[in-house]
């Protein structure tokens, strides 16, 4: 993990501070950036969510999926907590949180896109930080990268689906149009146009080029994401400045999710007798989200000024603490685990 992703908490804080204080010093220039849309899509952004999804998908070797059989317990543990589990849970700790217990304290024009924000947030797995959070469990590399495979295959189909029927179950209007828009956008060719780069960099250079080439990616893809950032809280500023209490009172459910999601993950591995290897990274893959793709959709389907927006942005925010705090407890509770498990 390099030092600017360790600190990403940290530039995030950062980007808030200067988006809030540009969108007050230049309303111009974000208007102008805004308005640059095509078919609701906003270019600007579409560029720079390329930038940030890309780099990690070049990582994925769908050739992994043929090792699916070796790690069935886990990989069914995974999926299950993934696609069963965690948008559900998301969107009933929404509806509880936002849409009943924080309502009085949070804009009321807002509440309907912040529990939009949560449930994109949680619809996808993460797919790049992973493989940081599996290292540093020590966790099975062959698992981590076969199920990371998997559930991008499933995210093409399965995203739009249950994003949809989660906010149909909110009573949210669903811009499907706009919605299968992002998904293919910004999943479909994405993976598509990941795979077609990766192999030919294996075949013509090897892991050596395909190595070479993330490294000089890999600080774009950050940065591209920052960027982004700025330009949402650009946007958002206003709103953040009259309600500061609003992105602490989106980071419960979003703690609460990655916890629970974590825990059920890992002692679900335990009781099915899968090893510590397995269940680290299983358990950090259930609980960790496709920020990425989350800020994108919810900028394609409510815009720059939407709580959804900014409700995915949090996620952004919490996600390295908050997943460190999980490896930490992976580590920390190993020799519990293998009493039981050999």
């Amino acid at each position: 993990m390099s030092s600017f992703e360790r600190y990403l908490t940290v530039w995030v804080g950062l980007c808030i501070v200067a988006g809030i204080g540009l969108g007050q010093i230049v309303p111009g220039v974000f208007q102008t950036i805004g308005a640059a849309e095509i078919a609701k899509v906003n270019l600007p952004v579409a560029a720079l969510i390329w930038l940030m999804i890309v780099p990690m998908l070049l990582k994925i070797d769908f050739a992994a999926l043929k090792q699916v059989g070796r790690h069935w317990r886990g990989i069914g543990v995974t999926l299950f907590v993934n696609w069963a589990v965690k948008p559900f849970s998301m969107a009933a700790l929404g509806w509880l949180f936002v849409g009943y217990l924080f309502r009085p304290l949070l804009p009321a024009a807002q509440i309907d896109g912040y529990i939009a924000g949560l449930i994109l947030l949680a619809a996808a797995p993460c797919t790049a930080m992973v493989f940081v959070w599996s290292n540093l469990c020590k966790g099975e590399p062959h698992f981590t990268l076969t199920q990371v495979a998997l559930n991008d295959l499933i995210m093409v189909a399965a995203f739009a689906p249950i994003v949809g029927l989660l906010l149909g179950l909110s009573a949210i209007a669903v811009p499907w149009e706009t919605l299968v828009l992002s998904v293919v956008l910004y999943i479909a060719v994405p993976v598509v146009v990941a795979q077609i780069i990766r192999r030919a960099l294996l075949a013509s250079g090897g892991e050596a080029a395909l190595g070479r080439l993330l490294r000089k990616l890999s600080p774009m893809s950050l940065a591209a994401l920052l960027a982004t950032l700025v330009l949402l809280f650009g946007f958002q500023g206003e709103q953040i400045v009259a309600q500061p209490i609003v992105i602490a009172l989106l980071a419960v459910p979003i703690l609460i999710q990655v916890y629970f999601n974590a825990g059920l993950a890992y002692g679900l591995n335990r009781l099915a007798g899968e090893r510590h290897c397995v269940a680290g990274p299983s358990a950090l893959i259930g609980a960790s989200n496709f920020f990425e793709l989350a800020v994108a959709a919810a900028i394609s389907l409510f815009g720059f000024h939407s709580g959804a927006a900014l409700a995915t942005v949090v996620g952004v925010l919490i996600e390295v603490p908050v997943m460190l705090s999980v490896v930490w407890g992976v580590n920390r509770s190993k020799n519990w685990y293998e009493r039981r498990v050999r």
